[in-house]
């Protein structure tokens, strides 16, 4: 297959697009040449990245959490091709420390979006015999995390939802997928640093055999290859970006 047309023509919506992991991705994407929609509640940010993006790059304000406006906008500016679920939400405590409402948001932003943004936007795949859901989870979702526990859960559960929707969409052309990063350098992770110092950031990039935080665009690079055209034989994976954080905790 040509290279230049593995994704070219293609339109694709990123949750959590304008920031980090999420705006690598919308670029990664529209250098391909997809059509990119960027789901964000963050609409200052998300315009600067789709001029920047072009071939037609446009933004959804919205609050994920929000099912109602959630679906009428993948209804006004799709159908896609491609659906990369995205956005998420971290909390550092540990789990006697958390409340209800903590797990509610938790659950709510890193699991039930998803359900919401695939139920959306599965019966166009369906119909047109494409389709490609790549949901962005958390080495913590396999491996656990201290101070962590109601995000891993979040995540651990994204891993098991993925693979159900792969097996039940194969026959339809449809492939779903799960990637796993690992320490990314973020500027929210970055943050996180400046709170744990020196000594956290040589933890994270330790797990790794590596021995490095990865980047953006390393997770960027994976999700364009699973979205397009010519990864129609792998489906139910889960992928880790992180640099053998699995293999290293193992």
């Amino acid at each position: 297959m040509d290279m230049s047309n593995r994704l070219r023509g293609l339109s694709a919506m990123v949750t959590g697009g304008a920031k980090g992991i999420g705006a690598a991705i919308a670029r990664r994407l529209a250098a391909e040449g997809v059509r990119v929609a960027i789901f964000d509640r963050n609409p200052n940010i998300a315009e600067l990245l789709a001029r920047e993006c072009g071939n037609g790059a446009s933004v959804a304000a919205v609050d994920l959490t929000d099912f109602a406006r959630l679906r009428s906008l993948i209804a006004e500016q799709g159908p896609f091709d491609i659906v990369v679920n995205n956005a998420g939400v971290d909390q550092h405590a540990f789990f006697t420390e958390t409340t209800e409402d903590d797990w509610r948001r938790l659950l709510s932003i890193n699991l039930e979006t998803v359900f919401a943004v695939t139920h959306a936007t599965l019966p166009h795949m369906q119909a047109s015999g494409f389709g490609r859901i790549v949901n962005i989870g958390s080495e913590a979702g396999r491996l656990g995390s201290r101070g962590g526990s109601v995000y891993s859960a979040a995540k651990g559960g994204l891993i098991a939802f993925t693979k159900s929707i792969a097996m039940e969409n194969a026959r339809y052309g449809i492939t779903a997928n799960t990637i796993v990063p690992g320490p990314i350098d973020t500027p929210l992770l970055r943050r996180a640093v400046e709170e744990g110092g020196e000594k956290l950031l040589k933890a994270m990039e330790n797990a790794t055999l590596a021995r490095r935080l990865g980047t953006p665009e390393e997770v960027a690079a994976t999700v364009a290859f699973i979205a397009s055209r010519e990864a129609g034989y792998i489906t139910g994976e889960t992928l880790g970006v992180s640099g053998g954080m699995g293999v290293a905790a193992g």
